[in-house]
């Protein structure tokens, strides 16, 4: 054949080349990077080396059938593809074959954003969220593995297909999951793998379905968070414990692997006994004290001693120190032990009565004032109560701090003696006699007394006479003019003068009057008829009202 016959069919053959068509190509030349195809064109072609999967299946002079993109770039050279003619060829065989929701193998061919492309026989789209259970932080470590996925959408118009990873691994895990569900029991022994830990505790993959290994049932004994116990991607054994096949979970536990130590507690440590332990934690009400491994026992705040005020167990102890101890109760079914260390000493109270009999005269420093009364240190450990009550004969006291302060040495008498209880009753008024025994010797109804205005009330002012007495001044016998506010006349520590018109032995009550000082013994004696008309219960806020009213 002449040179311009072999031409012209050369031309021929180009024309019929066509963009965007499948074509028929033979292998020239292998490189690493790249195949060298002759197409018919004016020039050779090449195709990227990663379109294939395997160049060592590839043998020089074979065919193959390729997309013909462009017959020559702005560099004159021609753009071929196996992928893009793969896919093509590719497509009406895969929307034939393959429908939303059926399986089918794929290699990952690179990482796009969002996710990645999988080559299904045509390019598929795996968004990043459905590569695994949880989005992985790198996609880079999936490109060019092959998995089986679950198609998810096909979009013929647009001709893309949106496939999961995801769907079909929870799929098969759901399966596996009711599998394993119908076939274990409580009591059994698994192996498994930590998948996750909480503050709560922690979530161990049994091949297929996770149980919760809660922190109350990792140890027999004290621990503060699960990592104490497990750490992330361990193997460990566990026992199933519960099974919730309705909701599909499942309890775990460690401890229960290991021998109960709360067995036949009562007669490893019988009340009364005295043990040793380690304190291994202090909170604001007392100690907890590891006597066993898996046993604690708690010292309360008030356990600690029979004489120190200790408002908090880090007073005395320290995390790690080695005490002794006497077990005080047990509570097996909530696993609690009692204890005290006060007890490994003599109790004071114990000599209470003998120390402080009823009667005996006391000394002690004023400890701390109360609304009720004063507490009298008698010695360390040991409080005596002065109520309000015991500390005037003559006074009505309504605060403790109006006789004594906080520090002061004070005087008492013992009253009563509570050992079991540790109280002592202490009187400061029993120290001398009640004067209001012999009342009638120091004041006689008609008597001028003087005195100093200690109190001033809605209702009068008290005014304070011989023998630590109180006398009440009424508003309604300040003077014979109506008297709102008794302040707007009388100041407190004022001197007055004023007449005895009313003395309730029974009461321990002084009526006096200052408007009555001049009275003749007439108008006396119908200023004390007004007083003895009115009842010894009587508001004393109204006792004016009645008092002018009984006067008219």
């Amino acid at each position: 054949m002449s040179a311009v016959m072999e031409e012209l069919l050369a031309e021929s053959k180009i024309e019929l080349l066509k963009e965007g068509s499948v074509i028929s190509g033979t292998i020239m030349e292998i490189r690493p990077t790249e195949v060298v195809i002759d197409f018919g064109g004016k020039a050779e072609g090449t195709i990227p080396a990663h379109e294939f999967l395997d160049l060592g299946e590839l043998e020089i002079g074979s065919d193959l059938e390729i997309f013909l993109e462009r017959l020559e770039d702005r560099d004159g050279n021609p753009q071929l593809s196996f992928d893009k003619a793969e896919q093509k060829k590719n497509w009406e065989k895969i929307v034939n074959t393959c429908e939303e929701g059926s399986v089918i193998t794929g290699r990952v061919r690179s990482k796009v954003k969002g996710g990645l492309v999988v080559n299904i026989g045509v390019d598929a789209f795996l968004p990043s969220s459905q590569v695994d259970i949880q989005a992985p932080k790198n996609l880079d470590q999936f490109v060019g593995q092959t998995f089986d996925f679950k198609v998810v959408k096909i979009n013929r118009e647009r001709k893309n297909i949106v496939v999961s990873r995801r769907e079909l691994i929870e799929e098969r895990r759901q399966d596996k999951k009711r599998e394993i569900l119908s076939k274990i029991k409580p009591g059994e022994t698994r192996r498994g793998m930590v998948k996750n830990i909480t503050d709560y505790g922690a979530f161990v993959d049994l091949d297929g379905i996770d149980g919760l290994l809660h922190i109350t049932d990792m140890s027999w004994g004290r621990i503060n968070h699960p990592s104490e116990m497990v750490k992330q991607g361990e193997e460990i054994e566990v026992m199933i414990i519960e099974i919730d096949r309705d909701r599909e979970r499942v309890s775990l536990g460690l401890k229960q692997l290991a021998d109960n130590p709360w067995e036949k507690i009562e007669e490893r440590f019988p009340i009364g006994s005295t043990v040793k332990g380690k304190v291994v934690n202090l909170v604001p009400y007392g100690a907890f004290i590891e006597i066993q491994e898996g046993v604690e026992g708690l010292v309360h705040v008030t356990e600690l001693s029979w004489t120190k005020r200790i408002s908090k167990p880090s007073e005395v102890l320290r995390i790690g120190e080695e005490v002794e101890a006497v077990v005080l109760g047990i509570q097996k079914e909530e696993q609690k032990i009692s204890l005290g260390t006060r007890q490994l000493e003599t109790n004071p109270w114990e000599m209470a009565r003998h120390n402080y009999p009823v009667g005996a005269r006391v000394r002690g420093k004023v400890r701390n004032l109360t609304t009720y009364g004063a507490f009298v240190e008698l010695e360390e450990g040991i409080d005596g109560m002065v109520h309000v009550s015991d500390m005037s004969w003559t006074r009505k006291v309504n605060h403790p701090s109006e006789v004594v302060q906080k520090g002061d040495e004070v005087d008492a008498t013992v009253l009563d003696v509570d050992a079991d209880s540790q109280r002592i009753s202490l009187g400061m008024k029993q120290l001398s006699s009640d004067p209001w025994d012999e009342i009638e010797t120091h004041f006689k109804i008609g008597d001028m007394v003087k005195g100093k205005v200690s109190k001033i009330t809605s209702y009068g002012a008290f005014v304070e006479l011989d023998n630590d007495i109180d006398g009440l001044v009424h508003i309604s016998q300040v003077s014979e003019e109506r008297i709102e506010k008794i302040k707007d006349v009388i100041d407190v520590g004022a001197e007055v003068e004023a007449r005895v018109i009313k003395i309730d032995k029974d009461e321990r009550r002084i009526g006096l009057s200052i408007k009555a000082a001049n009275y003749n013994e007439a108008d006396l004696a119908k200023e004390r008829q007004a007083f003895d008309s009115v009842t010894t219960d009587e508001d004393l806020t109204s006792l004016g009202d009645l008092l002018d009213e009984a006067t008219k």
